[in-house]
């Protein structure tokens, strides 16, 4: 007779960092096209483009 596996079973994925969390949104192709020119003058990937533009526009709401 078969049994089910139990105990120390792995979890799948990758492991969580504990560092931030990950947010996903779609952006239109011209804003895409925008976001990386402004990296591009400031110097700065993608990534960190869409981080400062965010606190920008955070601080500007306050």
């Amino acid at each position: 007779m078969n049994t089910s596996i139990n105990g120390n079973q792995k979890k799948r994925g990758r492991p969580a960092t504990g560092e931030r969390s990950h947010i996903a949104a779609r952006v239109s192709e011209d804003e895409i096209k925008k976001i990386d020119e402004w990296a591009a003058r400031h110097g700065v990937t993608r990534a960190e483009a869409i981080r400062r533009l965010v606190q920008i526009g955070l601080d500007a709401a306050e």
